[in-house]
Parts: C-alpha cells; structure tokens; sequence
C-alpha cells in the first residue's frame, strides 16, 4: 500500500467520523430540568418504564393547589410535584405523544413534544381539533444549586393571553396561571435524580 492510499483512507475516516458525529450528537434526550414560557415555573422530565413523565418541579410562587381536579379528594394537593406529562409514549425519533393534565381546567389533553435543538423543547398540540398552538420551553440546571439560582432571579415577566391561547391547554400557554400561589416564596420539589421523579409518579399513581 502506497503512503499515498494509507494518506486518502485516514482523511476518508475521518471525514466519516465528522459525518457520524452530530448524528450521535443530536440524538433527542428530552429528560431533564425545562423551564416553561415565562420562567413562573419549571418541568422536571424523565423515563419511567420507558414512558415520558413530566413534573411540576419549581414554583415561581408556592402554595398553588390542584383546586379545578374533577375528584373532589384531590383539590387540596399541592402542584408542586404533580405530573402533568402524562406517561408519553416515543412514536417517531424526535417525538412523543401522549395525554398532559391541564391544571387550569382539571382536563386532560393529547399533545406531542419534541427537541429543537438540545436545550429547546417543543410542546404542541390542538383542543378539538381548532385550536393549535403550543410553546418553547428552555432547558434549565438541575440540582439544589439551580434552585437556589432560580429563586434568587425568579423573573417577574408577565405573559400576554388570547381567549384562543388560554382555550389551549392552560398550563402551557397559561403558564403565569398554573404556577400562581398564594404568594408565598419560590419552591423547588425534591427531585435530585431520575429515581425520584419515577418514585414519585409510582406515588401519585397509587402504585
């Protein structure tokens, strides 16, 4: 084999190696610490029995309660901690459909997420098939120093609402209302690993 051949083969490689790369790069991973629109709160995402579970994990203000839930018994609970991603299932490479619970209303509807890029979030979706819309969440850190950030710079940021906006699942694109407490501090659930995301869907679950 000439130098030359051995020069050409280690460029190919190379190059193959740079072709491969952002492949590998960009596989979609939406597990981790999102902040929704607005920053009044934060989703904590993870995988529990290979279903996407999202929580609420950091409060803008504390003390909101799940008070539109159609079971009577269950008004009184705290959102902090509550999954409002509801078990979603990966139907394509870069999505996954499934049920979310709309803490506004006490409903639940079919929306689908997906990554823009690795620290977007896309969540989308349509209410009776006429209102469509949906929001772009940012990753955020994870962990008690993050928290800690995240209340010391709380941001106090209004979001603009249309009658249409606020029809469509209220808790993404009516942000400001979902994590709306009674004024109290903000307040992060206990999530430092993926373990206790999943021990507390087995919890709320009753399992």
């Amino acid at each position: 084999m000439t130098r030359n051949t051995c020069v050409i083969r280690a460029v190919c490689c190379a190059l193959a190696g740079l072709l491969l790369a952002p492949s590998a790069a960009l596989a979609a991973d939406p597990t981790g610490e999102w902040w929704v629109e607005g920053h009044v709160g934060r989703v904590r995402i993870e995988s529990c029995d290979n279903r996407m579970w999202g929580l609420i994990s950091w409060e803008k203000e504390s003390g909101a309660v799940d008070y539109n839930n159609p079971d009577p018994s269950k008004r009184n609970r705290p959102t902090l901690g509550l999954p409002i991603l509801l078990g979603m299932k990966q139907t394509a490479q870069n999505r996954w459909d499934g049920p979310v619970y709309n803490v506004q209303n006490g409903k639940i509807y079919n929306v689908n997420i997906s990554l823009l890029s690795a620290d977007r979030l896309r969540l989308q979706g349509c209410l009776l098939g006429i209102f469509c819309g949906g929001q772009v969440w940012e990753r955020a850190p994870v962990g008690p120093k993050a928290n800690a950030a995240a209340e010391a710079a709380a941001p106090r940021r209004a979001q603009a609402q249309t009658q249409a906006q606020a029809a469509y699942a209220g808790q993404f694109r009516g942000a400001g209302q979902q994590f709306r407490g009674t004024g109290g501090p903000p307040k992060a659930a206990p999530f430092e690993s993926a373990k206790d995301v999943c021990n507390a869907v087995a919890a709320a679950n009753g399992s």
